[in-house]
């Protein structure tokens, strides 16, 4: 079979959950979530395939999860174990070929120099989680967009293939909001028109699509064809920005526990950035007050930081100067403007 472009697309089974499962095999095969805990206002990260099938769901409220599935076992996400099994999953894929990544559990690969990428493909999915220990499902097409549609078509530990010329075929039944690029809005918008399916836009009269899109109604039939020309992008890619946060069981007043927390997620930042070999330059700090208003405020420092003792200096600083006493209900702290220079320790300032 000849393939003009053959692109895979590899995302990552329960990635959170199945870290875990790395150092606490004793979890596996539990309804498990990563995330927060009941009792809070936290939320589930990632969540089992068993609590799935129990309806639990990734950003659901974590009190939300646990009445869903009273046996619901939760755990925290281990930062640096997850970016470290990141990297190796990443390692591997290159191997095969140009590697763009998209975040720590998905990545694109140009299967295009292959033989015989048909046959590659579910050889290649079987070595990644042989290697790695974790489970991933790929899809392969002749476009970026038909093939992250395709590897999560079959999961977990699915390889689905669609040849050159069935691209159409194997969207027509599914619905408009799958293809890239058509969010809420261009689906209810596509909704009043009668659209629901990728087929029913295959079928529409363009005439009908211009009055609501303009020009974009024929790219939205090209998506809807599966004519995607975006190449794989193998340019280094890297992380903006290492951030972490917590959402308090009640809004905080006191500025000694608003100091406590804002050290403890200080020392989070700056463990990712230290086992990542990382450095920042830019600070940020977020708040989100018990009205749900949220701010976030950045200051840029003169050289770059990674131990917890600057980075918490600087967002104290931020946080005297945003923060008059009202209640908190979450606080975030992050770094960016990342490098890899040495740290420079830095003076009062």
């Amino acid at each position: 079979m000849e393939w003009p472009r053959a692109i895979l697309h590899l995302d990552m089974d329960a990635f959170f959950v199945n870290v875990h499962l790395l150092d606490h095999p004793e979890d596996r095969g539990l309804p498990l979530a990563i995330g927060g805990k009941p009792g809070t206002r936290g939320v589930v990260a990632s969540a089992s395939y068993e609590a799935r099938q129990r309806g639990v769901r990734s950003a659901m409220p974590a009190t939300q999860a646990q009445r869903r599935c009273p046996e619901l076992k939760f755990a925290e996400p281990d930062w640096p174990r997850i970016e470290a099994s990141s990297r190796e999953v990443m390692r591997r894929l290159s191997e095969f070929g140009p590697l763009e990544p998209l975040s720590v559990d998905e990545a694109f690969v140009d299967l295009g120099e292959a033989k015989a990428p048909g046959e590659l493909a579910p050889r290649l999915r079987k070595y990644i989680s042989s290697e790695t220990k974790l489970p991933a499902s790929v899809g392969l097409a002749t476009s970026k967009l038909v093939a992250k549609v395709a590897s999560d078509f079959d999961k977990p530990e699915g390889c689905t293939i669609v040849p050159p010329g069935s691209e159409a075929e194997f969207l027509a039944s599914l619905p408009v909001r799958r293809l890239y690029g058509v969010g809420p809005k261009t689906g209810a918008a596509l909704a009043e028109l009668g659209i629901e399916t990728c087929g029913d836009l295959v079928r529409a009269d363009v005439q009908v699509l211009q009055p609501a899109f303009g020009s974009y109604a024929v790219v939205l039939q090209e998506l809807a064809h599966g004519i995607d020309t975006r190449p794989v992008d193998p340019s280094p890619w890297e992380r903006k920005q290492i951030s972490t946060e917590h959402t308090f069981p009640k809004d905080v007043t006191d500025r000694k526990q608003l100091l406590a927390a804002l050290a403890r997620l200080c020392e989070q930042v700056s463990d990712e950035l230290t086992s990542s070999s990382r450095t920042g330059r830019t600070v940020t700090l977020k708040l989100r007050w018990s009205d749900f208003t949220t701010i976030t405020r950045q200051r840029t420092l003169p050289g770059e930081i990674a131990a917890a003792e600057d980075i918490l200096r600087a967002a104290t600083v931020l946080l005297d100067r945003n923060w008059e006493g009202q209640p908190v209900r979450l606080l975030g702290i992050g770094v960016s403007r990342l490098g890899t220079k040495a740290q420079t320790r830095l003076g009062e300032f």
